[in-house]
């Protein structure tokens, strides 16, 4: 649609701003996400309170108002935030610590032939490891349940990132570095200018996928040796047959993976702001 400006001269046809068009599409998105998500939970209701039982056996499934009436119990307790802080800190720390290993390996893997000679090898033989299976090893290794859980956290997180920013280092046109060291640039220039501008798509693309796994682990881990934290109270309340209390950490397990994700993204978009796709999108 446009606009027409009568003025001194003729008549000129001028666009209307796209700002109306693009909120009312961004108010039906979160509409039709928002009724997606009653809809699921109106279902569950209607399954687990009808009793019904056609091959999957939704009768011995709490309803939701159970499941509602256990959360608002738990929020109530000390123990639910003590858990929720304590895998928040496993996650936290593990993350971090694979984040910044995870970045800088990947980039002398990308970069330095020598560094590729010597580690490469090692990555590829233990990447396709599940860091759940890792558990036995971390629990005779590490002095405490704590430090072989992050452990495991760091090393589901590790891989995603490391391999994420190796790929986006060796796609780097040549062209870029070529130009600097033109002008004069040193290793520290290149590394500066190009290197690290030039992988930040793909090093959150790896941080996002690697926050994920990182999740499943930490919670798998605190199922089978840990002492707080919310997989180890899930598990917990499944060995009594609670079943509200499961799906009550099952809800703060995607919770807190759903906002630790979005922060990823969150700091990704920001931080690439300067790239053109980014830019259409902050309009």
């Amino acid at each position: 649609m446009t606009a027409v400006e009568v003025g001194a001269g003729p008549l000129v046809a001028a666009p209307l701003s796209p700002t109306w068009p693009r909120a009312g599409a961004v108010w039906r998105s979160r509409l039709l996400r928002l009724t997606s998500i009653a809809a699921a939970i109106g279902l569950w209701q209607l399954l687990t309170a009808g009793h019904v039982r056609f091959w999957l056996r939704f009768d011995t499934l709490p309803t939701v108002t159970q499941i509602v009436g256990a959360l608002r119990r738990a929020l109530g307790t000390d123990a639910y935030w003590m858990d929720l802080g304590q895998s928040l800190i496993r996650i936290l720390t593990g993350f971090g610590l694979a984040a910044a290993v995870g970045v800088a390996t990947g980039i002398m893997l990308g970069r330095s032939r020598l560094f590729g000679d010597l580690f490469g090898p090692l990555t590829e033989l233990a990447r396709p490891i599940p860091a759940i299976a890792v558990v036995p090893v971390a629990i005779l290794l590490f002095p405490t349940d704590e430090a072989g859980i992050v452990f495991i956290t760091f090393l589901a997180a590790y891989f995603p990132i490391m391999v994420s920013t190796r790929h986006a280092v060796r796609a780097l046109p040549t062209l870029w570095e070529d130009s600097v060291r033109t002008l004069g640039g040193g290793r520290a220039d290149v590394l500066i200018q190009v290197v690290v501008p030039g992988i930040l798509p793909g090093v959150f693309g790896g941080l996002s996928v690697g926050m994920g796994v990182a999740w499943i682990c930490v919670i798998s881990a605190e199922m089978i040796s840990g002492r707080l934290g919310v997989g180890y109270r899930t598990w917990q309340a499944y060995t009594v047959l609670d079943y509200p209390q499961v799906f009550v950490g099952i809800i703060t397990i995607g919770v807190l993976g759903f906002a630790t994700a979005a922060a990823v993204e969150l700091v990704g978009r920001r931080v690439t702001r300067w790239l053109p796709r980014g830019e259409e999108n902050a309009r």
